[in-house]
């Protein structure tokens, strides 16, 4: 029987650190992030006898050979499965992949609405800018009214009200990234709730007194029609606020749930650099491919004292480089960098 090292892992908050367990599914990533599913092995009394247990990636697990005899499993040598850089670029690769097919489908109306969560810079808004930018084009050629927007910022309830509004048609889409403000609002969230609703017919309430809906003629009841996709760098399955983790919940049960799974250094690293291999990120340097590798191995090797590990922080590098190229490490150690 297969069984199964947890290093680093959490059941139910609970931390698992360094726990051996009989395997019953390998390592899978749902809408609420990574994990593995074992059987109960004690430490979880009144639990389940199979249990999910979350981890951040691949390595936070051990895969170990195990044979039972009477109920016990005997553990053999543990033995490492690694992820190599190849696999773990695949697999980030994938993600983002299926970020723009969704897109196109929200786009489309195929999907209606569509949460995306994700560390900062790491490029999960430019995709779904690109394909908004793309929906958008013939109404720019034709002088026609966009049927797409990015929000970006904060975003106050009425101000939410007045563009769902606006792009409430079905052929619309809105985008609201780095709007996490509206999660902390409890009458955004609710507007939000019904923009994302999962029903056959979304209707939008405005129940207060407003002056700006009489002015612009908006009514304060509306059905809506459109799409979302709604970006954000909250990671919902990890909030303390159990109020506001409750609300999340709500959320995802309404929509289409992508975590791109980016928690690690090495995986945002990784993706850096998979984007300087596809030739996009440095593209407007002229730098050549060892100009290219030196930025990266430099963010490697300072990765924990870097202030970020993200696109933008490999395009800081990069003006460094091309402003001074005997003195550009130092001063990316200067600007770049946390204090020792």
């Amino acid at each position: 029987m297969s069984a199964i090292c947890v290093k680093n892992g959490t059941y139910r908050n609970r931390p698992v650190r360094n726990q051996e367990f009989v395997l019953v599914s390998g390592f899978q990533t749902g809408a609420k992030g990574n994990y593995v599913t074992v059987k109960n092995n004690g430490t979880f009394p009144n639990c389940p006898d199979t249990i999910r247990i979350s981890v951040d990636n691949i390595s936070d697990i051990e895969y170990t050979n195990g044979m039972t005899k009477d109920n016990t499993v005997h553990f053999e040598k543990s033995v490492l499965v690694a992820e190599t850089d190849e696999d773990a670029m695949n697999r980030i690769r994938e993600r983002f992949d299926i970020l723009t097919e969704m897109t196109k489908a929200t786009v489309s109306g195929d999907i209606r609405a569509m949460i995306v969560s994700g560390p900062p810079g790491v490029g999960k808004s430019f995709g779904v800018e690109t394909e908004i930018e793309k929906a958008c084009l013939f109404d720019k050629l034709a002088g026609k009214r966009l049927r797409a927007e990015v929000v970006k910022g904060s975003a106050t309830p009425i101000g939410l009200f007045q563009t769902l509004y606006k792009y409430s048609d079905e052929n619309c889409v809105i985008v609201f990234d780095d709007c996490d403000s509206i999660l902390l609002d409890d009458v955004a969230l609710n507007l939000l709730k019904g923009a994302l609703d999962s029903g056959k017919k979304r209707t939008i309430s405005w129940l207060s007194e407003s002056s700006a809906l009489r002015r612009e003629g908006i009514p304060d009841r509306f059905e809506f029609k459109g799409s979302v996709i709604f970006i954000t760098n909250l990671k919902f399955d990890q909030m303390k606020s159990q109020k506001l983790r409750d609300h999340l919940d709500a959320l995802q049960s309404r929509c289409h749930y992508l975590d791109l799974t980016l928690d690690s250094q090495r995986d945002k690293l990784l993706r850096i650099k998979q984007i300087a291999k596809d030739g996009v990120l440095f593209q407007d340097y002229e730098f050549d491919e060892a100009v290219q590798d030196d930025i990266i191995d430099f963010m490697l090797t300072n990765k924990d004292r870097l202030r970020e590990l993200s696109l933008r922080m490999a395009l800081k590098i990069a003006d460094l480089r091309k402003m001074s190229v005997l003195n550009w490490k130092r001063l990316a150690e200067t600007t770049c960098m946390k204090s020792a």
